[in-house]
């Protein structure tokens, strides 16, 4: 089901926030790309942003969660209809198929979430705008700029990572070496376990 294009349209249509860029954290430099934050945030929320789809319960429980935390004024029937509709691997945002048990489950355990405490996020520290009008190339050139100038941290690792991916290359060391100016070193030294695994999930999916 992976070569199922998402329907993102379905969100569209019924008004359901899927991003958003931090409301709190201020970014230490902006520029007409988008925004820089030095130490980081955690705020910036961009589902189905990447080709990458929804591979494993675990990842469907978060941006199940994050839609409801994004959308507060979503009635439980509602939010019930959307979930179907994303569990549904016909609509291109899951490779897997749920059964009517599992997700109703699901949707017991996200409709009892505290809406005051934010899902868990990666942290962000570069963020692109929309239609920036920037190509894959040049977005992983100014990762490396900026980084070139600062400690190398998960988080770029990470955006280098959704970058390759999208331009539908395969995710390896040396590439994200090549991209970000460092050696092969530094980002084994840098790369964590949970990226590990990500990797390899995003390259099963090209």
């Amino acid at each position: 089901m992976s070569h199922i294009e998402r329907n993102i349209n379905f969100l569209v249509k019924h008004k359901v926030i899927y991003k958003r860029n931090p409301i709190n954290d201020v970014p230490t430099e902006v520029f007409d790309w988008g925004e820089y934050y030095e130490s980081g945030t955690y705020e910036c929320y961009t589902l189905f942003n990447s080709k990458a789809k929804i591979n494993t319960f675990k990842s469907l429980k978060w941006h199940l969660y994050t839609l409801w935390y994004l959308n507060p004024q979503l009635s439980q029937d509602k939010f019930t209809n959307i979930t179907r509709f994303v569990c549904d691997n016909k609509n291109g945002f899951v490779t897997f198929s749920i059964s009517e048990q599992l997700m109703q489950s699901m949707i017991y355990d996200v409709s009892l979430q505290d809406l005051e405490r934010p899902p868990p996020n990666k942290l962000r520290k570069i963020i692109f705008k929309d239609y920036c009008g920037l190509d894959v190339k040049q977005k992983l050139s100014i990762v490396g700029q900026i980084i070139g100038r600062k400690k190398l941290s998960e988080s770029e690792i990470y955006e280098a990572m959704l970058m390759l991916h999208d331009n539908n290359e395969k995710i390896t060391i040396t590439k994200l070496s090549l991209y970000l100016k460092c050696s092969t070193r530094t980002v084994h030294r840098n790369i964590g376990n949970e990226l590990k695994k990500e990797k390899e999930l995003l390259n099963q999916q090209l």
